[in-house]
């Protein structure tokens, strides 16, 4: 095992840039070329068919049958044309990644010849087999099937020489067995919702949409030294390893100049984002060492939930031609930075208006704080559903560590906003005089800057922080699929506007004024969800305490936050927003609890397997060195010199025996905790006892094997150390 190590590192120590050179060519002539989008569309389809999908993508209009072979058609041409060989139904199950089952747009003739065949029917629906993947008690594994349906909303794509077919994913009885299905119900009942609230304020409006813009963190490591990290291999994070002398207290690394092999690497990457039309255009260091982040122009959610799914992809693929490796997971290196994918999430008009952006003048500000103040109340009604959204085994590790934001969900919003929702609460209740109503629309409405300055530089110990004309959710992590965060966020915007529209029009048919009913209900809002807004560190041991006496929940693990999803307030709010029903809300329940369990079952697997066959051999073998070196004092020196000079290496003998002593009890009582554990039949359960029985087990065998690393010979120890995984 060493000698793995030793190659690897030599390896490394050879490699060379690989420099990519994209030609003379603009982004703005490849932005694209592998999208089937509308330009492309228009050149490739019937104008009957073109006007059926241009409707289905801007109005959700179905469409008919005949019309999906003319698209059919199109789309095949078009995809030869660029080379394609195969056709996928593109979609994301509840295994956290992206699924594909290949079909050959070639067909044998009768007479011995081939022909390329693609028809309407293999567009809009498909049957992989479906068998393996989570059925949450929708189906049984026996019955062996879900179906894939084609989602014209978002454009299909050319990866590699496969076309690509962004779908949902149902079961054979209809219910949602992915990502997308619920995030597209969820962008639907928002869109209704909020189409109604705009038009207190402009008649004009007709759709509003959801909007977000990710920010992807990622590490990167050599792909050598990766294969020598069974654990990194196996899990994604290092189950091992001590702190280096060095990490990243200087700030060296973010605030230095992109290594140039790293540089090609993402030169090469966003080509391939280019022409795959997703709109990369941020580029930099991370805080961590090794450790960096891309960022789009912000899109319609659904799509941006596509592209990021799609782009994980691709930055594995490039990363392989670079000799490195990707690491998603959210804290794959203990004592350093994890990784997040802050969701930048706002609402835009169809007229062009983005909600949550001061506007010019006192009637677009007010109806930005109609939907700011809607947003801080949604939070804070459903802060627990939202910290379900973003809860996973890796993101455990990151919540509350010191560079997250913690488990308490909280929403910064700035001094300038502060001042003017402390405004809005002083109203008196009832209707307004013609002073009052002048002084909130020219003084505190009125005045709200279209640039906030203290927004800019949000606080960043938040996990829901306004940051000057949208919402960032900072909390999710970067192994996360967007849509889940964005299916819980828009929901809950959905049914709070409901709420808005209800008490709204109530006290309007009770007499009072448009304009009064809006503030009076704002007034209320802003009372009832005070204790939300924090503006402080997140970080210290006060705010817990605080958060604690505000009602704020502090859930830390993932078993216990998923439970939030199951509560008959969520019931009711998902059912209500026709997002999903009992049985999908459920299954996806015991899913989610299944996943969190086998992968803390994985870790401590693995943990035993390096523990027991790599690091206690090893630390054997450097004590039989050490033993054989006091047995040689004692031969050639006299007792009382020998005592002496050997004090040392036998202290140390001592202590590695105590080491292996404790990792192996410990090993051994973690082995029968997860037997009893696995004879539990309830989900749940299992879960909590992984969470609360098991992960113990990894933190106590991991500190006596880092300190280990410490004793032992350089030269023999097995693993890549955390010196070499993050400064290569």
């Amino acid at each position: 095992m060493p000698s793995i190590r030793f190659s690897a590192l030599n390896t490394t120590h050879a490699r060379q840039p690989m420099e990519y050179d994209s030609g003379d060519q603009r982004v703005s002539e490849i932005f694209g070329e592998f999208v089937f989008n509308k330009p492309t569309m228009r050149e490739y389809m019937t104008p009957e068919a073109f006007r059926s999908v241009a409707s289905a993508m801007d109005k959700g209009t179905k469409i008919d049958r005949e019309i999906a072979d003319q698209v059919a058609s199109g789309m095949k041409s078009w995809a030869i044309s660029k080379g394609a060989t195969h056709y996928t139904h593109w979609f994301q199950p509840l295994t956290g990644a992206t699924a594909e089952k290949h079909d050959s747009f070639f067909q044998p003739t009768e007479d011995g010849g081939a022909i390329e065949k693609f028809t309407g029917n293999l567009l809009v629906q498909q049957e992989p087999d479906a068998s393996s993947f989570p059925n949450g008690g929708i189906r049984n594994t026996f019955e062996a099937r879900g179906y894939t349906a084609w989602d014209p909303t978002s454009p299909a794509f050319i990866m590699g020489r496969t076309l690509c077919i962004p779908t949902i994913f149902v079961a054979y009885t209809g219910e949602a067995l992915d990502h997308k299905t619920p995030l597209l119900r969820a962008l639907q009942s928002v869109d209704q919702a909020a189409t109604e609230v705009c038009r207190y304020f402009d008649k004009n409006v007709k759709k509003v949409t959801s909007t977000l813009g990710w920010e992807q963190e990622y590490f990167l490591v050599d792909t050598a030294l990766f294969h020598a990290r069974p654990d990194l291999k196996l899990t994604g994070r290092s189950l091992f390893g001590h702190a280096p002398a060095k990490g990243q207290q200087l700030d060296d690394h973010y605030f230095g100049s992109i290594p140039e092999r790293v540089r090609h690497f993402m030169r090469e990457m966003e080509y391939e984002c280019y022409r795959l039309g997703i709109p990369v255009t941020t580029r930099h260091n991370e805080v961590a060492p090794s450790q960096f982040e891309l960022a789009p122009m912000f899109e319609e959610a659904n799509i941006s939930v596509d592209h990021n799914s799609l782009i994980m992809d691709v930055m594995e693929k490039v990363a392989r031609r670079h000799h490195f490796k990707v690491l998603l997971h959210e804290k794959p290196f203990a004592g350093v930075n994890g990784s997040g994918k802050h969701n930048n999430w706002s609402l835009a008009t169809d007229t062009g208006v983005n909600l949550l952006s001061p506007g010019k003048n006192p009637k677009s500000n007010l109806q930005f704080i109609t939907f700011f103040i809607n947003s801080i109340k949604a939070v804070y009604d459903n802060a627990d559903l939202l910290r379900a959204s973003i809860a996973s085994a890796g993101n455990d590790h990151r919540l509350g560590a010191n560079e997250a934001p913690p488990a308490i969900i909280s929403v910064f919003i700035g001094s300038q906003l502060t001042e003017t929702l402390d405004a809005l609460e002083k109203l008196e209740k009832g209707s307004l005089s013609p002073e009052q109503k002048t002084e909130l629309k020219l003084n505190v409405v009125g005045k709200i800057p279209e640039i906030l300055l203290d927004n800019t530089d949000r606080n960043r110990t938040s996990p829901f922080a306004f940051t000057g004309n949208k919402f960032e959710f900072r909390a999710v992590g970067s192994n996360a699929n967007c849509a889940q965060p964005m299916t819980i966020l828009n929901t809950i915007m959905a049914n709070q506007l409901r709420i808005f529209k209800g008490d709204v029009d109530k006290l309007i048919k009770g007499g009072m004024k448009k304009d009064d009913a809006i503030f009076n209900v704002l007034r209320d809002y802003i009372k009832e969800s005070k204790s939300i807004r924090f503006e402080g560190d997140g970080y210290s041991d006060d705010w817990v305490k605080e958060a604690e006496k505000r009602g704020l929940n502090n859930v830390k693990t993932t078993p216990h936050a998923l439970d939030f999803y199951v509560t008959k307030k969520a019931l009711e709010i998902f059912e209500s927003n026709g997002v999903m029903n009992k049985v999908e809300v459920e299954a996806r329940h015991e899913i989610m609890l299944e996943e969190y369990q086998k992968k803390i079952q994985i870790e401590s697997r693995v943990l035993g397997d390096i523990a027991g066959n790599h690091i206690v051999p090893t630390a054997i073998k450097y004590q039989n060195r050490l033993i054989e070196n006091v047995r040689g004092l004692k031969e050639v020196l006299d007792d009382k010199v020998f005592r002496k000079v050997a004090k040392e290496q036998l202290e140390m003998i001592e202590e590695i025996s105590e080491r292996i002593s404790v990792i192996i009890s410990e090993k051994e009582a973690m082995i029968e905790t997860r037997k009893k554990l696995n004879k539990l039949t309830d989900m749940r359960k299992m879960a909590i006892g992984y969470c609360e029985d098991v992960v113990p087990f990894l933190d106590k065998i991991r500190y006596q094997c880092d300190k280990l690393e410490m004793l032992i010979d350089d030269e023999l120890w097995p693993l890549p150390k955390y010196r070499e995984l993050l400064f290569n």
